[in-house]
């Protein structure tokens, strides 16, 4: 079975990350494989929402560590990487998330792009970049401290202090928390919901309220170009190191 799962259903488009076993850390086809469907959704006029849910133990658990480590020693991000971040970015479809259980690293940084975000009592958000002697990435060094505040921002993105669901419904990333079992059907509720809509006020609404893509994009390629210079850090290999040895 593949490790994303791309549905369609009537207006809805469905991006589910099935990698269970490694609690859906995204490898770089992975990353292709979700870019390439919000692409192709953004030029389908049946479709007028997405939604991005994980499997049931876990939303997302951030970036495969055997590719971080990769880059690390190649010294590139992966095209595969920045296509998926700019495709979130210049998405004119509303985007909904399905959260449950961990969302870690860009598995957090990717509901900062969403329009509404269900999660369920079990989540909790996480991004121990600068533990691994990275960077926040994804456009999230901007879209954070506009949407939470500067002090709350810094605690996530730089101290890397967790949120719990409903702590992140407080600092304004998810909108409605639910039992786990529900946390899907929720989502897609709300994702029949906002498809209802008329879609041409709903496109000018959202482009007026997310404001223009192109700086968001332009903090993501800044991230990216130190993100990079960050992998091969000392900091970062030593992080690395760290990590694999505790997994052996």
């Amino acid at each position: 079975m593949p490790d994303i799962l791309i549905t369609d259903d009537g207006p809805i488009r469905t991006i589910r990350m099935n990698r269970p076993d490694k609690k859906n850390a995204l490898t770089l086809p992975m990353y292709e494989a979700m870019a390439a469907a919000i692409e192709e959704a953004g030029a389908r006029a049946a479709t007028r929402c997405l939604m991005i849910a994980g499997a049931p133990s876990a939303f997302c658990a951030g970036n495969d560590i055997g590719d971080f480590v990769g880059a690390s020693r190649s010294g590139a991000l992966g095209a595969p990487v920045l296509r998926f971040l700019h495709a979130l970015a210049r998405c004119e479809k509303p985007l909904v998330a399905a959260v449950q259980g961990a969302a870690v690293g860009v598995g957090t940084t990717m509901l900062l792009h969403c329009d509404h975000v269900v999660a369920a009592t079990d989540a909790h958000l996480a991004t121990p970049f600068v533990a691994l002697g990275l960077l926040p990435e994804a456009g999230s060094s901007l879209l954070a401290p506009r949407l939470m505040g500067q002090a709350r921002a810094f605690s996530l993105l730089v101290m890397g202090e967790p949120l719990t669901a409903e702590a992140a419904k407080q600092a304004g990333i998810v909108n409605t928390v639910v039992p786990v079992a529900e946390v899907d059907a929720r989502a897609l509720a709300a994702a029949r919901a906002i498809a209802a809509l008329p879609p041409q006020a709903v496109l000018a609404s959202r482009r007026l309220m997310r404001g223009s893509p192109d700086e968001i994009v332009a903090r993501i390629d800044a991230e990216a170009e130190a993100f990079k210079e960050r992998l091969s850090s000392p900091e970062a290999q030593a992080a690395f190191a760290a990590f694999l040895a505790r997994k052996r």
